[in-house]
């Protein structure tokens, strides 16, 4: 995603992913999610544009995770797919793929966003270091034709991730430990910014879905400081089922124009069963 320097198409899609944090040492940085899935874990979601009283689906996205190896040695792989359907498939097509590698400890090592829409492609991969109390990331940013960045990202905060990395610190919160009103401050390294982003806990919140679908969930606020959006404060809000594998059921982010919503669908490969769905006889 570029917020400045892309296209503005980019930041309904990359704001979503980051849909569907405290000072201290550098060893804070590896996520604390190791116990909510297993490898072969695969979530799909839906994605609407809500205009006035238009909601059209816009697309459809899956996160999937793998056991693999990142230069030669064990690793995560963390994998978010998107693509446009419907009306928005014919106003402007995108295909984006986001590829993060952790180490065996949940430690973020690489990630690389490949865009390809359309006519349009773009390659942003940032490459994580950790040297003492400080968080590095190397952006590189290019085209087919020319490097747009080269930088180095750093940071004095124990959490810095790509977009992809914060849903995964967003699963490893202790709800046990939580108050509402608690907050999870956090960084989110993108091109040459580093974004203050939180997650605000409000407590437990029904989602309904249809008219036989109930999910059972935690309620996050996000406050995202960045010029994408209309208010900083809750500026986009997700909700996250209630039971063991801790895995969005619904996201709603606040755009300059409408707002973006995305919709869990189906889910295999879960670590532990699906107990915050709740089935309604249909009508």
């Amino acid at each position: 995603m570029e917020v400045r320097d892309c296209h503005s198409n980019h930041l309904f899609i990359g704001w979503i992913v980051l849909l569907l944090c405290l000072v201290g040492t550098v060893q804070a940085q590896k996520i604390a999610v190791r116990d909510r899935f297993s490898p072969g874990e695969e979530v799909e979601y839906e994605l609407y544009f809500k205009w006035g009283l238009l909601m059209p689906r816009a697309g459809v996205a899956s996160l999937s995770i793998q056991e693999t190896e990142f230069e030669k040695q064990p690793a995560f792989h963390y994998r978010l797919l998107f693509r446009t359907t419907g009306v928005i498939e014919k106003v402007y097509s995108m295909r984006d793929t986001i590829d993060c590698h952790f180490s065996p400890e949940m430690l973020l090592l690489q990630s690389e966003k490949r865009v390809n829409d359309d006519d349009y492609y773009l390659v942003d991969r940032l490459r994580f270091s950790y040297q003492e109390e400080k968080v590095q990331a190397h952006s590189l940013r290019y085209t087919r034709t020319r490097t747009k960045i080269d930088t180095l990202l750093v940071s004095e905060a124990p959490y810095m991730f790509d977009m992809l990395g914060a849903a995964l610190y967003l699963r490893s919160l202790d709800w046990e430990k939580m108050e509402s009103g608690d907050q999870f401050p956090f960084q989110v390294a993108i091109g040459r910014d580093v974004v203050n982003i939180s997650f605000r806990y409000t407590g437990q919140k029904i989602v309904e879905r249809e008219d036989y679908l109930k999910y059972r969930t935690r309620h996050f606020y996000i406050d995202i400081y960045d010029e994408a959006f209309t208010q900083s404060k809750a500026a986009a809000e997700i909700w996250v089922g209630d039971d063991e594998n801790h895995i969005p059921i619904k996201i709603r982010a606040k755009l300059k124009i409408g707002a973006a919503e995305v919709y869990y669908k189906n889910s295999q490969g879960l670590r532990y069963p699906f107990t915050s769905r709740v089935e309604m006889k249909r009508k």
